[in-house]
């Protein structure tokens, strides 16, 4: 079993699910069979329970797991199916640790993080790893394994440990580390700016993790001296630094790796030669196609998306792809109209005190209108576990008027 390994520095939301679902898509289509893991370093056992304004939605797998939402982009990009126990958080690895020492497990021994937690996180790994994802009885080639968080974040220490210890164990040609890094753009100067990288590197190396490949991302593409001085500073051969530039959709970003030849450094990081049923090039013709069509899209769909949670777009990013993915089939250019369920509620419009709003019909009218002037209205159901009643109670009459003036209007 071949492991690659995604780290995130200097901020986070830096793309790293994306990043890491991008580089399984380029390994999968050289012909290599590819599973996933995610680390969440919180304290929860699952995302069950956490409000979607904190980490996204919850994505809920076939077996039921509540997982985060990068799961959902795995088995989006790789066309697999996956675990509950592929999502790792620290709750579960305390959970599984407690539980053995409860049984007697560890023979009267002083439990500590090292080396029982460490312990539990590798043998965790490994053991997730050899599952099949994709629906044959084989299990994967290369496992790639992602690392919430930011490099340095206390809440990662334990899993920082475990994932040293675990590259050394499965030895050099086994283990690729792939660090995702911002290299931001001052405005006053206009300088692409490598200093938040050289020290999110140094950070990772001191907690004995060495990136075999640096991905930057960037909002313009990398200038030539700045690989170099990254190369320079970082340790990292000029041929691994990969840029993620922005892009206009993430379609493109294994295209983007493609053609900087990211499965030729990995490949030869891990020790994996081009012979038989690994191909040398990766086959990208359906993404390219993919990419290209939805950047062509001209006319607009507009959909009007009604939910308690819309102040952050990830709530609903499965619905989101759902729809995009329907938009494109019809070649129609998406455009989501996000209204908070609370402003078609008597009592938001009461509370709002804004001289534009007169009384409560001209507010609620203007909320209904907003809904009737899109060709399509989507309302999330956000019923689940002990908010229900809650959630249920804030369902009032003003969602089912703005259904129907919609449909009269349109």
């Amino acid at each position: 079993m071949k492991y690659v390994l995604v780290t995130g520095g200097v901020v986070s939301g830096l793309g790293k699910g994306v990043t890491a679902s991008s580089v399984g898509v380029v390994l999968k289509s050289c012909g290599l069979r590819v599973t996933s893991i995610k680390i969440d370093p919180y304290l929860n056992i699952d995302a069950g329970t956490m409000s979607p304004l904190e980490h996204g939605e919850v994505f809920v797998l076939d077996d039921g797991g509540e997982v985060d939402l990068d799961l959902g982009n795995y088995e989006r990009f790789l066309d697999i199916k996956l675990t509950r126990d592929n999502n790792i958080t620290t709750g579960k690895i305390y959970q599984s640790v407690i539980d053995k020492e409860r049984r007697g497990d560890y023979l009267g021994k002083t439990v500590q993080v090292v080396p029982h937690i460490t312990d539990e996180i590798q043998e965790w790994i490994e053991r997730v790893a050899m599952n099949p994802v994709d629906g044959t009885e084989e299990p994967a080639d290369v496992c790639v394994i992602e690392l919430g968080g930011t490099i340095g974040d206390i809440e990662s220490m334990p899993f920082i440990e475990a994932l040293g210890q675990f590259s050394y164990r499965v030895g050099p040609g086994n283990f690729c580390l792939v660090h995702v890094s911002l290299v931001p753009v001052l405005n006053v100067v206009g300088e692409q700016k490598t200093k938040p990288t050289q020290h999110s590197v140094r950070g990772l190396r001191g907690l004995g993790l060495m990136p075999d490949i640096l991905a930057c991302r960037s909002t313009q593409p990398l200038e030539e001296h700045v690989k170099v001085k990254l190369a320079q500073f970082c340790h990292v051969p000029i041929s691994n630094i990969i840029n993620l530039r922005d892009v206009t959709n993430i379609w493109h970003i294994p295209l983007l790796l493609r053609d900087q030849k990211a499965h030729e450094a990995i490949l030869k990081v891990l020790d994996i030669q081009c012979v038989g049923k690994v191909a040398r090039e990766p086959q990208l013709s359906e993404w390219t196609e993919r990419a290209s069509r939805c950047d062509r899209l001209k006319s607009p769909v507009r959909i009007a998306m009604v939910g308690k949670y819309t102040g952050l777009s990830d709530s609903y990013l499965s619905v989101i792809k759902a729809l995009l993915h329907a938009s494109v089939a019809l070649d129609r250019k998406l455009v989501v109209d996000w209204v908070p369920s609370c402003d078609l509620e008597d009592s938001a419009a009461e509370e709002t005190t804004s001289p534009l709003y007169k009384n409560l019909n001209e507010f609620l009218h203007l909320r209904v209108q907003m809904v009737c002037w899109c060709q399509g209205v989507l309302e999330t159901e956000e019923f689940k576990g002990k908010f229900w009643l809650q959630n249920m109670r804030e369902k009032t009459t003003f969602h089912i008027l703005a259904f129907a003036w919609a449909c009269k209007l349109q």
